[in-house]
């Protein structure tokens, strides 16, 4: 089964990526601490982050063609995460650094039995996207713009102009945001955590049941949503593609930016031509690879890493 979409021919771009970046700090414990306790660190690591950054450096390492537009502080986290980007060769011509504010920033708690991760994070104020900031010219030369909804009426101008120019619109959304139903009425792909339609509709329903319920509302031609280890069920028209997870290659070390991984071997495989069902096994086995490793951008894959778990799976 083909993706429902007509991609754009000639672009710059592949993907260009709207939403968060940040730096993680990372925390390796031996298990998860519990309330008023103390524990022992087994190791900790600093390292760039943030759903829609990682996700366009996934892209580059693939192969691909991509553009970030963010914000970060004038500070040393803003330094790492804006040099990151650039030594992946992703574009950061939109990529705006702004006095006074703080870089995004995570504390991680991963426990080394399994490398489920807890996650405590802030993003400053100043880092926000009013609708008349957001660049409207960065969304009309490529295939895909990719965005979390974090400053959803910039992310609503930038979808209403990338639509208009024929772009392809995918969000990745695991929380309820002002104006999220509009924003989301406009998207071409909805990928969601498991959680998200139970957030957003008020009641908790199995899976196939939410998705129809996010395909009916809002339209969008894929919606779908990821399931940790069980990997992930999307629906397109009345066809539901339910896929397995990989095990992790040596083990999961960290499953920090999995969903984000798998956001990034969907659009890979959309961006390739490749079939719904085999997109969904691409972005399972990005999704396990990024898990090899500390960090959400450590292990992301090079294709040759794809492919070789694909074929042995």
């Amino acid at each position: 089964m083909q993706f429902p979409f007509t991609l754009k021919k000639d672009t710059e771009f592949d993907a260009v990526g709207f939403g968060t970046n940040a730096v993680d700090f990372l925390i390796q414990v031996p298990h998860y601490p519990e309330f008023n306790s103390k524990i022992e660190l087994s190791d900790y690591v600093e390292a760039a982050g943030g759903e829609v950054a990682t996700s366009m450096v996934g892209l580059q390492r693939l192969g691909l063609r991509t553009s970030y537009i963010g914000r970060f502080g004038n500070d040393h986290a803003g330094e790492i995460g804006i040099e990151s980007l650039r030594r992946e060769g992703v574009d950061t011509q939109y990529a705006e650094v702004i006095d006074g504010a703080r870089t995004q920033i995570a504390f991680i708690i991963i426990d080394e039995r399994n490398g489920e991760r807890t996650v405590i994070w802030q993003r400053d104020k100043k880092l926000h996207y009013p609708p008349d900031e957001a660049p409207l010219n960065a969304v009309g030369n490529t295939k895909v713009l990719h965005f979390t909804p974090h400053d959803a009426r910039a992310c609503i101008r930038l979808a209403e102009a990338a639509r208009e120019r024929g772009t392809i619109l995918s969000i990745d959304v695991d929380n309820i945001f002002e104006d999220i139903e509009k924003l989301l009425g406009l998207v071409d792909v909805i990928i969601a955590s498991a959680d998200f339609p139970a957030k957003l509709f008020g009641t908790k329903s199995d899976e196939r049941t939410a998705l129809r319920d996010l395909q009916q509302r809002f339209g969008a031609g894929v919606v779908g949503m990821t399931l940790g280890e069980r990997g992930s069920i999307l629906l397109c028209g009345a066809e539901f593609i339910e896929t397995p997870g990989f095990e992790v290659p040596g083990g999961c070390k960290d499953t920090t930016g999995a969903g984000d991984s798998f956001r990034v071997g969907l659009l890979y495989g959309l961006l390739k031509g490749e079939s719904i069902q085999e997109s969904a096994r691409i972005a399972n086995a990005v999704a396990a690879l990024k898990c090899r490793a500390i960090g959400a951008r450590t292990a992301l894959p090079r294709p040759d890493e794809v492919d070789s778990l694909l074929k042995k799976v």
